[in-house]
């Protein structure tokens, strides 16, 4: 069964409101529903319209880390803190450099 909410914003694909939000906001609908891989997939989406949106990296690091693709969740996190640090967002470079830290020491 598809969630009403995915479905929803599925529907603005394409339209006038399509870009990193819409696709931020469809990945993160997913991943709460555990629908791992087509959250990281709409993740990937969303960094194609900004590649420097930092939120969009810290859950696609979660998406990967969930389907136990811990190289590529790491990945995703030290380049979504470079983009972070660009952007002079602080907190969402911190929160990654924690679960980049946390799965150094898990391996």
């Amino acid at each position: 069964m598809t969630d009403p909410l995915v479905e929803r914003l599925r529907a603005q694909v394409g339209g006038v409101r399509d870009g990193a939000l819409l696709r931020f906001s469809i990945g993160n609908a997913l991943l709460s529903d555990g629908q791992y891989a087509d959250a990281a997939e709409s993740f990937r989406e969303a960094l194609g319209f900004d590649p420097a949106y930092s939120a969009a990296w810290k859950l696609l690091g979660k998406a990967l880390l969930a389907q136990d693709d811990e190289a590529s969740a790491a990945e995703a996190w030290r380049q979504g803190i470079d983009a972070a640090t660009a952007r002079g967002d602080v907190q969402a470079g911190k929160e990654m450099a924690v679960f980049l830290n946390r799965l150094s020491r898990k391996g």
